[in-house]
């Protein structure tokens, strides 16, 4: 025996092979992957006709490591879309008419794919870990992309972020998908929620706007609702869901954010400020008070820093943007309700790129609902509407219809109530059918409602404080002189604090006061 042969055989030889392959190992890291599961999970399959209807929430094509398993996953998927059967040879012919049969292995790596499983028993627990390992993989190239932009110095850090949180929120949206619930379980959570409510005192299931008969009729802004609030230029949009955010926020203690794409924080607080402290809005936009208004609003704002109302300004924000931001804002305030002014001037893509319009609206709109379910929170979102009411003849022509939401007919169908303002003095119209005087009244009209009634609430419009208030109950004919269910319900009309500290800046204020 040579000397090199025995130095092979030898003991430290053998020392510094096994150092040698650890060293190997070591310089590099596998994707996280379950090759065997994956066999195992397509076997069970072809092994069983009802195994696919277990999984196919959880499996997609792409789920799956091994290009070649992409391939007959997606091979059984188009089988089970035409309603074919699922087998060894349903799934090699489908194969072999896509004409990718010898990329996989031929029909025998098809047949042993059944023998790596005896039934389709723990399919769906072996469907989830390989789920697992794809989510897994794509942190890594997630995570990867971002340290190698990281290093870049072209790299726009916000951009970097934006990207970022873009990706991680899609992985979650395209796989932590909510289990189906059995109505045992889900009796057990309403029959909770009853005795809950039960013990209230207001007997309000949902957010309450702060306007009783409003509340009367929808029961305050219910959980995973999308609302749709629209009106004409001028009927005092902004000035109603700054009232019911500063209802809901100070009234209730409910923590609110408004996203406002029109108009600057600083611009939205001085509303709050005029209607709370009931100084003209013109006076407070160019700081030309008394010496009385002065000391009558250092009093009444003293409270501003204890309700919790969020005001973001950020301009031309995204769908992706926003999801992001009420994802944190629910997690670090637990926010109860999302208001949006305004719908149109929103993104539906995060490259600021759009194409049809009307596509791009309706996107939004079904984003938005679906931010209303995953967070159970209210999302109002102010809307305009077309100039067909412009143009409309008679008195009775300018009131809103639902043919009038601008831009996109998905507006209607994705929103849980649709609510129109509609001010009769703007046009000229100084009394109702009735004889009632309208001046200085704002009509809601509710004109969709998926869970309640339909119909029409006045309120008392206060321009020169930009703010909405409950009618007096001798207004008309429609004083209540009944005992009210809602008399619990702190008054609307009092304002006792908003939320933001008022920021003396010089931004100035270029708006119309409504």
């Amino acid at each position: 025996m040579s000397t090199e042969a025995e130095f092979t055989k030898s003991p430290l030889a053998k020392d510094k092979r096994n150092r040698l392959s650890a060293a190997t190992v070591s310089l590099g890291k596998l994707q996280p992957q379950a090759r065997d599961l994956e066999e195992a999970v397509l076997g069970a399959l072809m092994l069983e006709k009802d195994a696919l209807s277990a999984v196919v929430e959880i499996l997609k094509p792409e789920v799956f490591y091994v290009d070649a398993h992409q391939k007959i996953f997606q091979a059984i998927i188009t089988l089970f879309s035409n309603t074919s059967p699922v087998d060894i040879l349903t799934v090699t012919a489908q194969l072999r008419k896509q004409g990718e049969l010898e990329m996989v292995g031929g029909a025998y790596y098809i047949t042993e794919l059944t023998n790596r499983v005896a039934s389709a028993a723990n399919i769906e627990y072996h469907a989830r870990i390989v789920s697992q390992k794809f989510i897994q993989r794509e942190l890594i190239r997630i995570s990867t992309d971002v340290i190698n932009q990281s290093y870049e110095d072209t790299s726009d850090v916000f951009e970097l972020l934006d990207y970022a949180e873009q990706n991680l929120f899609q992985i979650a949206q395209n796989n932590l998908r909510r289990d189906s619930r059995k109505m045992d379980d889900l009796l057990k959570e309403s029959i909770k929620q009853l005795e809950l409510l039960r013990g209230k005192e207001d007997a309000l299931t949902g957010v309450p706007s702060g306007f009783t008969q409003l509340d009367r009729m929808t029961n305050g802004w219910q959980k995973s609702d999308l609302v749709i609030i629209a009106a004409r230029p001028a009927m005092g949009k902004t000035a109603f869901v700054l009232s019911c955010a500063r209802n809901a926020a100070v009234q209730f203690g409910k923590p609110v954010v408004v996203f406002s794409l029109e108009m600057s924080s600083v611009q939205l607080t001085n509303r709050l400020i005029s209607g709370e402290t009931e100084i003209e809005q013109e006076k407070i936009r160019k700081g030309n008070l008394m010496d009385w208004e002065w000391q009558q609003l250092t009093s009444k704002i003293g409270s501003l820093n204890d309700a919790p109302l969020i005001i973001d300004d950020t301009p031309a924000l995204n769908i992706f943007e926003f999801r992001a931001k009420c994802r944190r804002l629910k997690a670090q305030y637990d926010i109860q309700m999302i208001i949006i002014d305004y719908l149109q001037l929103m993104q539906g893509r995060a490259d600021g790129k759009s194409g049809n319009r009307e596509q791009e609206i309706s996107s939004i709109s079904r984003a938005l609902k679906q931010v209303a379910k995953e967070l159970e929170v209210p999302v109002i979102a102010l809307s305009q509407l077309s100039r067909a009411v412009e143009n409309r003849p008679g008195s009775g022509g300018k009131r809103p219809m639902l043919s009038d939401l601008r831009e996109s007919g998905a507006i209607e169908q994705d929103a849980d109530m649709v609510l129109f303002l509609y001010r009769p003095e703007y046009y000229g119209l100084t009394e109702d059918e009735n004889g009632n005087s309208t001046v200085g009244i704002g009509e809601v009209i509710i004109a969709k409602h998926r869970n309640g009634e339909t119909g029409t609430v006045p309120l008392r419009f206060v321009g020169k404080y930009v703010k909405f208030t409950d009618l007096e109950p001798s207004y008309g004919s429609g004083g209540n002189t009944q005992p009210d269910p809602f008399s619990g319900l702190a008054p609307s009309t009092q304002f006792e604090s908003i939320t933001l500290k008022p920021n003396w800046g010089n931004e100035s204020d270029d708006d119309s006061p409504f």
